[in-house]
């Protein structure tokens, strides 16, 4: 029989202890690193650190996403916060509108930090306007910035996060801004459709996106653009164009563009000289940019009197070198582009203009239509965004030629104005803001650009489009304003 070994009390308490620590550390060990981890990523409440740093996600205007968005950020916290107080003191019921785009944008990106500013700047004038300027009505908007990071990379995370604020304590019912005309803000407009949010994008033109529940959009389309610029070359003499396309796959923008062009101008009197001349903006710069670097060769040999440029503006400004180094120097060009230009820096436009190749663009907005075109834009809204006026003095020394201000404005504007028709019914919701969209016809929405109403597509109707000039000080010079839909053949 062997003997039965004892252990003194002492030392069985001691090994428990160890016992006990050892489990208690085997659970909390991972949950610290996890704990730390997490507190790493979070830049702030619902903004995290995804990707190469990007912070991106939702923020109410508590997290500031690039420095130069501290003064409009700010400004559109506070009124938040003052939302929030009147709806806790007043029993002032609110919603949520968010904007959405690439907040931290980089070189890959065809907006400019310039634009993504103006554009906040002016989602903010349209929030305070419905609020408590102007157009004061009920319920208020708390307006939420959502950044889908650098080309839109992380859009899947904003969404998402957007989506979880519909039926929590933000009562998200909108989501305006968009970004440009890619695959992936296409995708991210339509998820956002299929949960019940009511969406309005401010510059996608891509002539394919439309028919998606709940959306329309405050731009012209592409096909609306191509007949503007075709229509305006024709009055002023040009009768041979040759086209520059961008064929990146997911650049729908280009793809659009060149399509609508193509049709839009040949005739009897006018003729595209060439098939499109193209590069791929997709593949490396060095790539794209020796392929560009080539083609003001072909367009010597074809003599085009006017040049179509279907591509970002961002690549527009690396085409113009190319073309102001041309062999045929004795051959004076004009260039006309799409409404991306816009979203060049004061910088780029100084360059462009100084290439000795005149430049013009379709764009989207421009603060002086209304003098041009006073049927067809608010005096009222347009007013904001003249020199020395309210935008001027709540954003002091911004220089806002782009009108990105005016478009994101629009949008905003927009949502605003479905929020106060749906505000007749039991709940104010996504989906019932998205129905209100096509109920405007009677009472459209009075923006900058134009008086908006819409398609049932989506489309805006009977909308006025600009004829913009880049000047050598960095600014677009209104040149003409016209309304596509009276150029286009019936039936399309």
């Amino acid at each position: 029989m062997r003997p039965r070994l004892e252990w003194p009390l002492h030392i069985v308490r001691r090994v428990a202890i160890v016992v006990l620590v050892v489990a208690v550390l085997a659970v909390a060990v991972p949950l610290t690193v996890h704990w730390v981890s997490e507190a790493r990523a979070r830049c702030g409440d619902g903004v995290v650190k995804l990707g190469g740093g990007e912070c991106v996600g939702v923020t109410d205007g508590s997290w500031v996403f690039a420095h130069h968005l501290d003064l409009v950020e700010d400004r559109i916290r506070k009124e938040n916060a003052q939302v929030v107080k009147e709806a806790a003191e007043k029993k002032e019921p609110y919603v949520s509108v968010a904007y959405m785009t690439s907040l931290t944008v980089t070189d890959d990106d065809s907006n400019s930090a310039e634009s993504v500013r103006h554009e906040l700047e002016g989602a903010y004038l349209a929030q305070y306007r419905h609020n408590r300027g102007d157009l004061a009505s009920s319920p208020k908007i708390r307006l939420l910035l959502a950044n889908t990071g650098s080309s839109s990379a992380h859009w899947e995370h904003t969404v998402d996060e957007l989506i979880r604020r519909k039926d929590s304590d933000d009562k998200l019912v909108a989501v305006t801004g968009l970004g440009p005309s890619t695959e992936r803000n296409l995708a991210a407009l339509k998820k956002l459709s299929a949960a019940g949010i009511a969406t309005v994008a401010s510059t996608m033109t891509a002539t394919n996106i439309k028919n998606i529940p709940g959306f329309v959009r405050v731009a012209p389309d592409n096909t609306d653009e191509a007949y503007a610029a075709a229509t305006y070359l024709k009055n002023a003499g040009f009768h041979r164009a040759v086209i520059v396309e961008d064929v990146a796959r997911r650049n729908l923008y280009a793809r659009t563009l060149t399509a609508a062009f193509s049709k839009a101008f040949p005739d009897g009197k006018h003729q595209l000289v060439a098939e499109s001349m193209t590069y791929d903006s997709s593949g490396k710069p060095g790539v794209w940019k020796t392929e560009l670097q080539n083609i003001p060769v072909n367009i010597c040999d074809k003599r085009p009197d006017v040049i179509f440029f279907a591509g970002r503006g961002q690549h527009l400004t690396t085409f113009l070198n190319r073309l102001a180094n041309r062999s045929c120097t004795e051959q004076k060009f004009t260039v006309i582009a799409g409404d991306d230009t816009s979203n060049l820096s004061r910088v780029q436009i100084e360059r462009a203009a100084a290439k000795a190749v005149h430049v013009l663009y379709t764009g989207l907005a421009h603060r002086d239509m209304w003098k041009n075109a006073p049927d067809r834009v608010s005096e009222r809204s347009a007013r904001y965004f003249q020199k020395g006026e309210q935008m001027d003095r709540w954003f002091p020394g911004d220089d806002r030629s782009d009108s990105q201000d005016i478009m994101a404005h629009d949008a905003v504007l927009t949502a605003a104005h479905g929020i106060e028709l749906a505000s007749g019914g039991p709940e104010v919701t996504g989906e019932a803001v998205g129905r209100m969209f096509h109920q405007m016809d009677g009472q459209p929405v009075a923006g900058a650009s134009g008086f908006l109403s819409f398609h049932n597509d989506g489309n805006p109707r009977d909308k006025a489009v600009p004829i913009l000039s880049l000047n050598s000080q960095g600014r677009a010079d209104l040149v003409d304003v016209t309304t596509p839909e009276d150029d286009q053949p019936d039936g399309d």
